[in-house]
């Protein structure tokens, strides 16, 4: 079956050329990546372990993944692939496959862990994506998913501001490629990069700003906000999941043991494959 669409790729392509993470602080990355990796059992991981990093894109992940492990397959779909092997040049443990999430080549039952990061919500069938896997890790084995929340744990307003910007990423997102990276920019200029110094103004007054969109900027780089503006209104194909869905999907899939990060980013979880 054919679970990707083609300028979903393409567009990620283009995006992680863009923004290849060159410019991105190391401090700033082991922070996101603390976030995003933070219910992950690392105790379960040694220098013999064999993993996959699904739709690795630029290789942000991989570059802090890859050192702790005998080997790491980097699968990536898009041109984005050129530029995760610049990335981890350094990194002679790291093997590159430019494969869709229904057809990538790696053995069934053969990984020791996994993870797919802000992948799965851009293809069409997310539970097929996270079927095929699933298939891929022995038994036992962490996967680390991140789905795109629908805003389950927040107010009725907050979904509403978000509603809003739907008609933005649709319009946007069927733009040319360049037109897609111009209005992305202007949206990081005009409402991400002020909504998160308001935040982080008023969080020095002791405010309580969680609750303000884009807040969680606030700690982040203009870099960040450009990357991640380009990445939500500049794509076409994005679906959202409560953490019950999410969970559901996980299970259908075949992970047990289930656990949900309760921190930024919404949902990150991981679950160990059946026996």
């Amino acid at each position: 079956m054919n679970n990707h669409d083609k300028e979903v790729v393409e567009g990620f392509g283009d995006e992680w050329t863009r923004y290849d993470q060159s410019k991105l602080e190391a401090s700033e990355l082991n922070s996101l990546f603390d976030e995003y990796f933070s219910v992950f059992p690392w105790e379960k991981i040694t220098k013999d372990s064999i993993g996959f990093d699904l739709g690795c894109g630029s290789g942000r992940w991989a570059r802090i993944v890859a050192p702790r492990v005998k080997a790491l397959y980097c699968i990536e779909p898009s041109d984005a692939i050129k530029v995760a092997q610049k990335n981890l040049s350094n990194q002679l443990n790291c093997k590159f496959l430019k494969e869709y999430v229904e057809d990538f080549s790696i053995q069934d039952n053969s990984m020791d862990f996994g993870y797919s990061l802000g992948v799965l919500h851009h293809i069409p069938d997310t539970q097929l994506g996270l079927n095929k896997c699933v298939e891929k890790l022995k038994p036992g084995a962490p996967f680390l998913v991140y789905l795109y929340y629908k805003f389950d744990n927040r107010p009725w307003w907050y979904k509403f501001i978000w509603s809003t910007t739907e008609v933005l990423r649709f319009t946007i997102s069927r733009m040319p490629k360049f037109l897609r990276y111009i209005f992305s920019l202007i949206i990081a200029c005009v409402i991400y990069y002020p909504l998160a110094k308001i935040a982080k103004v008023l969080e020095r007054f002791n405010f309580n700003v969680d609750r303000i969109p884009l807040s969680s900027y606030r700690k982040l780089s203009f870099y960040t906000m450009k990357t991640d503006s380009l990445d939500r209104f500049g794509t076409k194909l994005e679906r959202r999941f409560t953490k019950i869905e999410i969970h559901e999907l996980m299970v259908n899939a075949g992970l047990k043991n289930i656990q949900f990060s309760d921190k930024k980013p919404f949902w990150c979880a991981v679950g160990y494959k059946g026996d």
